[in-house]
């Protein structure tokens, strides 16, 4: 355990939960004005270890905005697919959610259903903090995987070979899935496809992730269609080793904040076997474009920055 030491006495505790990704953040009220110190240490907690945990916090659809406010400019709940109804920065993630649902038996691979948030956007989110509401006495555990760890772990080759390629991102079914006629008409309505880097630069830590979001990344620029499958296919195997990832057991009052720049995540899809209800709400920072080792950022081909003026527009 690392204990951040603060002003009036306050303690930090910063647990971590496995080698390269993961830690349990304690000592803080969310619930409450953080100071700048509190603010700093989380945020420091959050760069090291990717993706950070909160246990036992009761927080409000106002709070948890309040909250998430203090380390960024929110975005609107979704940009796609909305928000809440009179929060337009939270977004409902619940057991059954129609326009984000597909139909027909999805290709499942070991990758299917791993993605970075809103990577078709050509500013995809800083962070995403979620927080469990109802939650089911077993099932439904989340998992994160560190992407900058996943670049170090490439060959040097393989490194250069992939700082220079760019891939497009968008909104689409998985192979052998269909969307349903919710999930049609809000893509239709707000297209988002974007061309990123394979491999983008943290613009706090200046650390090189593998940004190969499996959900949204649907081919690599200036390549052939199998030359894409290949490769993307040996990358999304890669990032999803076990070694680089952090499993995250749910309860009632659980937040769970994580860099969006470094991590792709799993939602769970045993809870489709379960009678139990689950209910979280997100909320979303806004992020930066992406630039790539080479100096080039990504570029929007569908669809404007995801920022203050999308969440105006869907109000």
């Amino acid at each position: 355990m690392n204990a951040a030491v603060l002003s009036n006495d306050e303690v930090i505790q910063v647990s971590p939960l496995s080698a390269h990704i993961g830690a349990e953040i304690g000592g803080v009220d969310l619930t409450r004005p953080l100071s700048a110190e509190q603010v700093a240490a989380i945020r420091a907690a959050l760069l090291k270890w990717r993706v950070v945990f909160f246990r036992e916090q009761f927080l409000s659809h106002e709070q948890h905005v309040a909250f998430s406010a203090q380390f960024g400019e929110l975005t609107v709940g979704h940009p796609v697919f909305g928000h809440v109804e009179g929060h337009p920065e939270i977004y409902s993630i619940s057991k059954f959610r129609k326009a984000t649902r597909f139909e027909g038996q999805a290709l499942l691979r070991p990758w299917t259903g791993w993605h970075t948030d809103v990577t078709a956007a050509v500013n995809p989110p800083f962070a995403s903090i979620l927080r469990g509401v109802t939650i089911p006495p077993y099932g439904g555990d989340t998992q994160w995987t560190n992407l900058v760890i996943a670049y170090e772990k490439l060959s040097a080759p393989l490194r250069q070979f992939v700082d220079g390629l760019r891939g497009v991102h968008r909104f689409a079914p998985p192979p052998g899935a269909r969307g349903t006629g919710a999930f049609a008409q809000a893509v239709e309505e707000r297209a988002l496809v974007a061309e990123h880097p394979l491999v983008r630069v943290h613009p706090e830590t200046g650390e090189l992730a593998l940004y190969v979001s499996p959900g949204f990344l649907k081919h690599i620029a200036d390549v052939t269609p199998r030359e894409s499958q290949v490769l993307l296919e040996l990358l999304w195997e890669h990032v999803t080793r076990p070694e680089f990832t952090v499993r995250f057991k749910w309860e009632a009052g659980s937040v769970a904040f994580w860099d969006n720049r470094s991590t792709a995540h799993l939602a769970p899809t045993d809870i489709f076997d379960l009678d139990f209800d689950r209910q979280l709400y997100r909320t979303t920072l806004v992020g930066d474009v992406p630039v790539g080792p080479d100096g080039r950022a990504s570029v929007a081909i569908e669809g404007s920055p995801v920022g203050a003026a999308a969440a105006i527009a869907l109000n």
